[in-house]
């Protein structure tokens, strides 16, 4: 399977990336074009940003968020873990500024996403000089806003220097990107500074085709990802060697790994894995899943074995559920022990527990009230038996409001009429085929057309008031 690199309007196809060779020689190419940019940079320091003083905890956070910005609770409530508002004054004054800036409404919610502390920042003298500095400097409203919501962060650069030379270099990045025809940039800039070796290369990162979501946040990470040039290089070189797509984000997760681990530090983590009963090959397998598997200690991975192992997961089983699912071994000790409990107090049996992970390891970083909710709504209301979960667990994944709930409600309203018999059908092929081929199965094929309109509005969530018993 082909991949497909995107600059801006233009795809450009290459050859399969686990082809080695071929992405090496393009990689031998990216650092031959010259250096980025001819004036000199000032280093960029930390954000500045000013938090006042006093909390009053995640609530007022989460309801202002919600109320004033239009967030999901449940991102609203990742965000109060990040910063928390005292009061709504100072907040208010950021996002009117923003808003007096031309900055929409979509726009100010993402750059709250990504760069949270500026709710709390000075909005008088912090934010509004840079913004102010580059509205004089020529840039419009659509390319002011474009940029700072792309890049929010670029906002908490602190010497005016080093932020007019990133916004410069980012916005060129963008514009170069618009073109239908895909632009290398190549610029001259003094040869040795951090600023310099990060511009070369987030620049051969772009020309591998790193997209932009995941190239610009780069020139504002911590000094050493993407600063250097021959451990950089060395670096890149591996990640691309092992067959990561540049679009994705698993390649830049993946490349900051690499680059801040130690030679020695791999071959020790690699050891650990090991000496567990994983092959050499199981653990790059792994790791191209879930970079992070390399960053674990060795007190984190055993301690993990001995978990399942106490839940009735015997070496064999254990090693097959990290090989289909890595990222379980960053799940905590606390959660895995919570899941059981939930399961045994759900009436599942220790047998059925030990299947269902062996089935959908995935399910071990669920929380025991997401667990609980789905099994006693598709048991207790829908009458499904309890060993139809079990030997479909994946469907604990699925989410309740766009999958579960939507879905069941087209079988119940089915059977309401007698369309499907009086007897429920198999859990599986309800939940977990996909949205056309359960639209097909049960809702199209009829011929009625306004049954089909009335069957699909209870599948987009929508109740026609001509018969409301058709109702979610």
């Amino acid at each position: 399977m082909y991949s497909l690199i995107f600059h801006g309007k233009k795809s450009i196809e290459l050859q399969k990336w686990r082809n080695p060779r071929i992405l090496v020689m393009l990689f031998q190419n990216v650092f031959a074009f010259s250096n980025s940019f001819s004036t000199a940079i000032a280093a960029a320091a930390s954000p500045d940003v000013s938090p006042r003083d006093g909390q009053k905890g995640n609530n007022f956070t989460v309801s202002y968020l919600v109320e004033s910005l239009g967030l999901t609770t449940k991102l609203a409530e990742s965000i109060s873990r990040k910063v928390s508002i005292e009061d709504s004054e100072n907040p208010g004054t950021v996002l009117t500024l923003f808003r007096s800036y031309g900055f929409t409404d979509s726009q100010v919610s993402t750059i709250v996403t990504d760069y949270s502390k500026l709710l709390v920042a000075d909005a008088e003298r912090s934010i509004g000089p840079k913004l102010q500095s580059l509205q004089s400097r020529g840039a419009s409203t659509s390319e002011l806003t474009e940029i700072v919501s792309k890049v929010p962060k670029i906002l908490g650069i602190k010497k005016d220097k080093a932020f007019n030379v990133y916004y410069d270099f980012i916005k060129e990045v963008i514009e170069a990107d618009k073109s239908s025809k895909f632009k290398k940039l190549s610029h001259s800039l003094p040869q040795g500074s951090k600023q310099e070796n990060k511009l070369r290369n987030v620049l051969a990162l772009r020309e591998l085709g790193v997209p932009q979501r995941l190239l610009l946040p780069l020139l504002i990470s911590g000094p050493k990802f993407a600063c250097g040039k021959e451990r950089f290089e060395e670096s890149l070189k591996k990640v691309v060697e092992m067959g990561f797509d540049p679009t994705s984000l698993k390649f830049v997760e993946a490349l900051r790994i690499v680059q801040g681990l130690k030679e020695e530090t791999i071959k020790e983590k690699v050891n650990v894995y090991k000496s567990l009963g994983f092959a050499v090959e199981d653990v790059w397998t792994m790791f191209k899943k879930w970079p992070n598997s390399l960053t674990y200690s060795e007190k984190k991975i055993t301690k993990k074995f001995e978990t399942l192992k106490k839940c009735g997961l015997v070496e064999n089983e254990i090693l097959s559920v990290f090989k289909k699912s890595p990222h379980c071994i960053g799940v905590s000790e606390q959660r895995i022990e919570n899941f059981i409990d939930t399961l045994l107090g759900l009436g599942f049996s220790r047998d059925e527990f030990v299947i269902m992970v062996n089935r959908f390891p995935q399910g071990l970083n669920l929380s025991a009230e997401n667990v609980k909710k789905k099994t006693e709504f598709l048991v207790k209301k829908m009458n499904w038996p309890l060993k139809a979960v079990a030997s479909t667990p994946a469907i604990l994944g699925y989410s309740m409001e766009k999958r579960i709930v939507p879905r069941c409600n087209v079988i119940k309203a089915l059977m309401s009429k007698g369309l499907i018999g009086s007897e429920l059908p198999a859990l599986s092929p309800v939940l977990a085929i996909t949205d056309q081929a359960f639209l097909n199965k049960y809702v199209k094929k009829h011929d009625d057309k306004e049954l089909v309109a009335d069957l699909m509005a209870i599948f987009m969530r929508k109740t026609r008031k001509k018969d409301k018993a058709f109702g979610p």
